[in-house]
C-alpha cells in the first residue's frame, strides 16, 4: 500500500510541476493568468490511497502589470472585464489580450482573426447602436459644408470711433479684420473676412465679405457692449435666455447667431451662423480666442485608433477623425467558473453565468488603458519558490518507494 500512495505522491507532483512550468513559460504572455494545482487526498471507504490534483485553478481576477507599447490598437484593461471576439462559427470568446488590427476587408480584428465585438455608432446621434462587428469604413468620406463659426475676442475699448464709409479696400475705415475658412457642399474652401468697425462708445459694426466679395443680402451686425465690457446685443438683441432669480454667479447670457448666407458657384449656397457669445470689449489689446469653423472638405481613410472610452477612431486625410463605433466589454458573475479555450482565451460555461456587456468604464467594466497591453499576471518568485517544494515532496515519496524496496528486500533475505 505504501508503494501505492507514494506513487499517487509522485504523480500529482509530475502534474503540479506541469501547472508551474506552463506558468513560468507564460510569464512574458500578455493576457495570461496563472494556474494553480489543487492536491485532494483520495479514499477507498475510511482508509487514505493516496493523493492526486482534484483540481486546477486560475487567478481570474488578479490583473497584471501594464506594458507601454505606443502602439495606437493596443489596449489593456483597468479593472474588470473581458474583450469579445466572435470566430467563423459564431461562437464567442474572451480575452484580456487587446491587440487589435483593422483587417483588409474593412472590420477591426483581434490577434487571432477573430472579429472585435463592439457598438456601432448611429450617425447624428450619441445612441449606441447593436452589438455586433465593428465595421471600420476605409474609403472616402464626403465633404460637409460649414454651418456655424465660433468667433470669440475681445474687442478693443481703446479704439477710435470712425465717422467715415466703410471701404474694406481703405484700412482707415476700420480697425481690425480677421479671416475665417469656410467650407462649401463640394469642400472648397472660402475665405471670410470680418472687418470690425467700431461706431460708437460701446457699439461696433462687423462688415462681411466672403472670398473678397460683399455677401448677397445681410453683409453687417451691429454689437453693443455694457458698461461692464459685456455682450448687450446683436442686430439690436437682448439675451435668448432669462436669468434665474437670484442672478447665479456663474450665469452667462446667451446670444443668437448671425445669420449669413451667399451663393456658390456649382455648389450649394453657403448658409452659416457666426457665434459670438463671450465676446468681451475691454480696455488694452485686441485679441482673439477662439476662431474655428465646422465644416471640411472631403477625405482618405488613413488608419484607425482607440480612445480611452473604448471607441474606434478612424482618422482621414482631411484632419477629421469619426467615431465609427465603440468595444464592448463582458462580465461574469463567476469568471473563475470561464471554460478555457487556450492560456488566453476563454468562453462562457453555465457556472460562470451569461456575459454582462457594456462600454469600457461604465458599470462594472474597466476603464482602457490605451496604446499599453496588459501583461502576465504570473509571480515568478512565488512559482520559483513552488518548485522547489515540489522538489523536495517528490524527493520524499521517492524516499518511501526506496525505503519500502528496501525493507522488503530485507523481509525477502530473513525468509
Amino acid at each position: 500500500m505504501s508503494f501505492d500512495i507514494a506513487l499517487s505522491g509522485i504523480q500529482a507532483i509530475n502534474q503540479q510541476l506541469t501547472t508551474s512550468s506552463n506558468n513560468i513559460a507564460n510569464a512574458g504572455t500578455y493576457g495570461f493568468r496563472s494556474s494553480r494545482a489543487n492536491f485532494s487526498s483520495m479514499y477507498a471507504g475510511d482508509r487514505a490511497t493516496g493523493v492526486e490534483i482534484g483540481s486546477t485553478t486560475q487567478s481570474m481576477s488578479l490583473n497584471g502589470g501594464l506594458l507601454n507599447t505606443g502602439r495606437a490598437l493596443d489596449a489593456a484593461i483597468d479593472g474588470r472585464g473581458y474583450f469579445v471576439s466572435r470566430d467563423a462559427q459564431n461562437t464567442l470568446s474572451y480575452s484580456r489580450v487587446g491587440i487589435f488590427t483593422a483587417s483588409n476587408n474593412g472590420y477591426l480584428v483581434d490577434s487571432n482573426g477573430k472579429m472585435v465585438q463592439g457598438y456601432a455608432t448611429v450617425p447624428g446621434s450619441t445612441t449606441l447602436g447593436p452589438m455586433g462587428d465593428l465595421k471600420i469604413p476605409t474609403g472616402q468620406i464626403p465633404a460637409k459644408a460649414s454651418e456655424k463659426l465660433t468667433y470669440t475676442a475681445n474687442i478693443s475699448s481703446d479704439w477710435t470711433a470712425k465717422t467715415g464709409t466703410f471701404n474694406k479696400d481703405d484700412m482707415q475705415t476700420y480697425n481690425s479684420a480677421k479671416v475665417s475658412v469656410l467650407y462649401d457642399s463640394l469642400g472648397a474652401k472660402h475665405t471670410l473676412s470680418q472687418y470690425f468697425v467700431k461706431t460708437g462708445t460701446n457699439a461696433m459694426t462687423v462688415h462681411y465679405t466672403l472670398d473678397d466679395a460683399p455677401l448677397a443680402g445681410k453683409s453687417s451686425a451691429d454689437i453693443t457692449f455694457d458698461a461692464e465690457g459685456q455682450l448687450a446685443t446683436i442686430d439690436g438683441n437682448g439675451p435668448t435666455n432669462t436669468p434665474p432669480a437670484p442672478i447665479p454667479t456663474d450665469w452667462q447670457p446667451v446670444f443668437a447667431n448671425v445669420a449669413l448666407t451667399s451663393p456658390i458657384t456649382g455648389a450649394n449656397a453657403l448658409a452659416f451662423a457666426i457665434d459670438y457669445n463671450s465676446t468681451t470689449q475691454y480696455a488694452g489689446e485686441a485679441t482673439t480666442s477662439t476662431n474655428k469653423a465646422d465644416g471640411y472638405a472631403s477625405g482618405t481613410y488613413t488608419g484607425v485608433e482607440l480612445a480611452e472610452d473604448g471607441s474606434i477612431v478612424a482618422k482621414y486625410t482631411n484632419g477629421e477623425k469619426q467615431n465609427v463605433g465603440t468595444i464592448a466589454l463582458a462580465n461574469f458573475a463567476d469568471e473563475g467558473a470561464l471554460t478555457a479555450v487556450n492560456d488566453t482565451s476563454w468562453i462562457a460555461s453555465t457556472a460562470s453565468g451569461v456575459a454582462l456587456y457594456e462600454r469600457p468604464g461604465v458599470g462594472m467594466a474597466g476603464k482602457l488603458s490605451t496604446s499599453a497591453l496588459e501583461q502576465s499576471n504570473v509571480d515568478i518568485t512565488t512559482e520559483l519558490v513552488g518548485l522547489m517544494t515540489s522538489q523536495r515532496n517528490y524527493q520524499a515519496n521517492s524516499k518511501v518507494i526506496s525505503t519500502e524496496s528496501a525493507m522488503l528486500q530485507s523481509l525477502m533475505q530473513a525468509m
